[in-house]
This record gives C-alpha cells, structure tokens and sequence, in this order.
C-alpha cells in the first residue's frame, strides 16, 4: 500500500532508483566473470588508447613473428643485461625468448657474462643455448669448464663441438692445448694437432692462429722447417691485423713509418715477428672471463705454483707446474703460446724485459722449464718431434688452403 502510494507520486525518482539497481546487479557479474577470466585488452586500452573493437594486436601477433624478432635481438644484443631485461617483461616473452631457434642465435656480447655475476642459473642459460648447437655457446662454456671449474673432458667436448661448426677460436684453443698438453702431462702434448689445427684456424681469418703458425714453421715446431713460408705466414698476420684495426676504425691514420724501411728501427713493422704497434683489440668474452675469474683470487694465482698468461689478453691458466714458457731473457713473464708472446711483447713487455742471469733451484727446474726465447722476436726451435717423421698430413691443411699455400683472401673471413 505504501509503495504503490509512492510510485503514483514520485513514478520518475522511483524508475530511476530500479534502473540502478539493475546495473549495480550486471556490474557485480561482470566483476565475477572477470575473476575467472582474464581480459584480453592490453592496460594500453584502459589507459584511453583504445583500439577500433578494444582488440589487443600483441596477443593476436603470431608466435613465428615474435621469435623472428626475439633471434634478432639475441644475436645483436649489446651485453646479456639486454637479452634479460625483454625476457622478463611478459610471461609470452619469457616463454618464446628461451626458444631453441632464439637461442642458437645468440651472439658472443649476449653470452658474455661476467666472472663476478657467475651462478647456476647463468651456468644453465650457457648449457640450454650450447644444447641448441649454438657454436659461441659451445666455446664459451667449454673454455669456463676447461680452465675455471677443471672439468676438462666436458670443456675439450665442447670446445670439439664449435670447432666442428668451424669456430676459429675453438680451433685455436684447442691448438693450444696440443701444444702444451693442457689437463695432462708434458708428455701429453701432441705439436702435429697443434699445428693441424692452427691451420684450421687461420684459415678461417684467426690472426693469432696465422702468426702462430708461421712461427712453428719458422722453427720447425711440430712440423718440418720451412723459414720462407713461416716469414710469408708472419707477413700476413701483421697485415690481417692492420686490416681488422683499419676495419673497424676508417678514420684511423697509417704512418708512413709502418710501410718504409727504415734500418735504424730493424726495417719495416710490417714485416718483423711482431708487426705493427696497434691499439689492443677487445678480447673474447670466454677470455675476458677466464682473467676476471683468476684475478679475483689472492695473489692473482690460478693455484699453487701455478701461473696466468702474461698476455692481458689471454687469461689461460696453467692446468700443471710450469705448463707455460717463459722470456728467456728475463725470466719475468711466461706465455701459453708465441701469438701471446708477440702480442705482449710489442704492447708491454719490449719496454720491461731486462737481462738476468738465471740460477735454478734444482734439478726438476731445469728440466721442466722451457724457455720460449731470446726476445728479440726468434724463438728457440728446439722442441720438436723425434726422429724424421712424415708430416705430410700436416702440410696438407695449410699448403691446401687454396691450393698452392697462398691464403684466399675474398675466403677468409674476419673473426
């Protein structure tokens, strides 16, 4: 009675106060059905940049598009931080970026962790791209294994791996293992796969390969001599490098110096031993590494009696007591290889090396020390396979490269 006595005075107050009920009644399903479902509108949307239908091009762009877009990142990337920071934006991101095909494109700079940020998880995102084949992955980690954590089987397997994928710096490494015989005994060194392998490698267009070659030519060094073709070899790594500095900074200025011959400065940089004073190069990630990990322990010792490379660049440890040659003239400085000998010795070690007069300790000094040489750019040749074997096989990697013992220069490619 009274509300029929309401509606016939008030009729629009009381439509109205029914109409809002009504929608306070479709606004509490809506929300109900919201709980259950998630919306399908990006917050740009609710934000006021609603597109024609409130539809979300994101979610409606296929997966095939947005791996495309996410390989071309993790192949360019600058630094990992990069990859990283678009893995955690969306849960769709994170699931496509750590895609096979996304991560078998990723380039040495998205790998390039650091020794200080070294954790299981970063172990892991090496281990899942190296899986995919991933050659940078493969050498990076195979590096880290072989010389930081001493799993040396797992560190050579995948050093093989990128080798296999013609990675001119897993070929390289793997060089110099055989020279030294790296995780084993001297008697372990193998100087015919050193030398095979460093063929490989220069072939590729790997500078310290090139000139590590010609020096194991220039000394018959785990093949026969051949001084003509070890000078050819030494010519061409300093060139190469020229090249590379040249490439990657145009506005660089050759002196003149660099291409006369010049008596008093022992002829012409170009063809000497150790070729021209150039601003260092960017090491690889996998050997920026291996001296960050080193050199954060006390003493900057990779162990009892142990040593690093002298060569900044380099940051191979020795896996053995006196694995390493050191400058025979000061005995100051040791090196894994002569390409890290020649490096430093034009950057650093020219304008520190001082004459001393050696005195060894013992007996096994003596005998496991080996010097790499006089200093002045000639190594002592000394150490080189018994008797007069056939190193045929050897010199068909190298004398083979086009065909005559030239280098294909439109072949080789820039590492």
């Amino acid at each position: 009675m009274h509300t029929d006595t309401l509606k016939e005075c008030y009729p629009e107050e009381m439509n109205l106060c029914v109409e809002r009920k009504r929608v306070m009644k479709r606004k509490k399903v809506e929300v109900a059905i919201g709980c259950r479902k998630k919306s399908k509108v990006s917050p740009e949307i609710d934000g006021g940049f609603s597109f024609p239908g409130g539809y979300d091009f994101f979610e409606s762009l296929p997966d095939d598009i947005v791996l495309c877009i996410l390989s071309k990142l993790s192949a360019t990337a600058a630094c990992p931080a990069d990859f990283i920071n678009v893995l955690i934006t969306c849960k769709r991101f994170n699931g496509l970026g750590l895609n096979p095909v996304v991560l078998s494109r990723a380039g040495h700079k998205t790998l390039a962790i650091k020794a200080k940020n070294w954790s299981e998880s970063a172990h892991k995102f090496l281990k899942d791209c190296a899986d995919t084949g991933n050659v940078e992955a493969c050498f990076t980690l195979g590096m880290i294994r072989f010389y930081c954590l001493q799993n040396r089987s797992s560190g050579a397997s995948l050093m093989a791996k990128a080798a296999i994928g013609n990675h001119a710096s897993a070929l390289y490494s793997l060089a110099v293992i055989q020279f030294n015989g790296s995780g084993g005994s001297k008697n372990d060194k193998d100087l015919r796969a050193g030398v095979s392998l460093c063929a490989r490698s220069a072939y590729l267009g790997h500078v310290d390969a090139l000139r590590e070659l010609g020096h194991c030519l220039q000394d018959g060094y785990g093949v026969k001599q051949n001084i003509t073709e070890g000078r050819r070899f030494l010519v061409q790594a300093n060139a190469r490098e020229l090249a590379n500095v040249l490439v990657a900074c145009p506005s660089a200025v050759v002196p003149t110096s660099w291409l006369d011959w010049n008596p008093s400065q022992n002829g012409c940089p170009l063809l000497s031993d150790f070729g021209c004073i150039l601003p260092a190069t960017e090491a690889h990630p996998a050997n920026r590494f291996l001296f960050e990990w080193f050199s954060g322990r006390i003493g900057n010792e990779p162990g009892p009696g142990l040593r690093l490379c002298s060569h900044l660049g380099c940051g191979r440890p020795e896996t053995r007591r006196h694995e390493f040659r050191r400058c025979s003239v000061c005995g100051a400085v040791n090196y894994c290889s002569r390409a890290c000998q020649a490096l430093d010795w034009k950057m650093r070690h020219k304008a520190q090396c001082t004459p001393v007069h050696h005195h060894h300790n013992n007996e096994e000094n003596e005998n496991e020390i080996e010097d790499f040489g006089n200093g002045n750019g000639f190594f002592n040749g000394n150490v080189i396979l018994d008797g007069d074997e056939d190193f045929m096989n050897v010199e068909e990697d190298f004398m083979n490269l086009n065909g005559d013992g030239n280098y294909d220069d439109e072949s080789m490619t820039n590492e």
